[in-house]
């Protein structure tokens, strides 16, 4: 593995790879154990979209591996490819850093930075993929679930980045993948197709939430509304209306359903604030296994 773009350029070994070496991770700092193989290293990371979880946690992983991170603020960078072409940056910063993450608008981006960086580059959320976040989440529900194999998860909301990254996993990873949205918000027909030709009968679109979760191990949503799409709000808040994420949505779920949420969440929008604080919600410890999973990623990447 020599970049870490989307979970559907990545082998199921690799999957596995990086899920085992995360647990061990986790276990070993749980633990107060440190490892220190990242020490002398750097990682430049450029944001596009400002972000919580995703900068603490990029942040605190190189530092508990005895690294440096560098925070370039979207003020700093501007829009990439505008002020400064994407190879550009990609070049110098490969001069002066030992990997590269990157959260931006588009996709595209990510791809220029892997074809003229010469060290490893990260997405950390690009309008078509999410991997680090769907990976977290996988780590969620392997440790609260037991297993992975079988595992039917129901995204209900829009089919976006994160519904996407969920897709391709569970198809490299033996799961199954529900997606109910509104008409108009689908996951697109092109990825889903491309799921199922890794595995057969892995993802499915519907419009009703309802029977998304009938059997359903995980009820997963995401935000209406994205950044970028604010003007879109107040549209996609009607275009929405049924699909939250509620007691009554959850009554048609197994009992032993767990609900998550990549954050942030808008509650009594997409999820109510029943729901996020109950006891079946995990929507919390898929937030810290960003920071887990980041560990072991850039641990592989950048330890070379």
């Amino acid at each position: 593995m020599e970049n870490f773009l989307s979970i559907s350029k990545c082998s199921t070994a690799q999957l596995q790879e990086l899920l085992e070496l995360s647990a061990e991770l986790k276990k070993s700092y749980k633990n107060g154990l440190r490892d220190l193989c990242l020490a002398g290293k750097s990682l430049a990371m450029l944001f596009e979209k400002t972000s919580l979880r995703t900068r603490i946690s990029f942040q605190v992983a190189m530092a508990d591996l005895g690294g440096h991170a560098l925070y370039l603020k979207p003020e700093d960078i501007g829009i990439i490819g505008k002020r400064e072409p994407a190879k550009d940056m990609a070049r110098v910063l490969s001069r002066y850093v030992h990997g590269i993450m990157a959260r931006t608008f588009s996709h595209d981006t990510i791809i220029e930075f892997t074809r003229f960086a010469t060290v490893p580059v990260i997405n950390a959320l690009s309008d078509w993929s999410h991997p680090c976040q769907a990976m977290a989440d996988v780590l969620t529900i392997k440790e609260h679930c037991g297993r992975l194999e079988g595992i039917k998860i129901a995204y209900v909301g829009d089919g976006n980045n994160v519904a996407r990254s969920l897709a391709f996993a569970c198809a490299k990873l033996s799961m199954k993948f529900v997606c109910a949205s509104p008409a108009g918000y689908e996951l697109d027909a092109d990825s889903i197709g491309r799921v199922n030709d890794i595995a057969a009968d892995t993802a499915l679109q519907i419009s009703d939430p309802i029977a998304a979760v009938k059997d359903a191990d995980i009820v997963y949503t995401d935000t209406w509304t994205s950044m970028g799409q604010e003007d879109e709000k107040a549209k996609r808040i009607k275009d929405f209306e049924g699909f939250q994420v509620n007691a009554q949505l959850l009554n048609n779920a197994p009992d032993s359903v767990k609900v998550m949420h990549c954050l942030p969440a808008y509650r009594g929008q997409e999820i109510t604030d029943e729901v996020a604080e109950a006891p079946n919600s995990i929507i919390f410890d898929q937030a810290e296994n960003r920071l887990h999973f980041q560990r072991a990623l850039l641990k592989k990447l950048l330890s070379k």
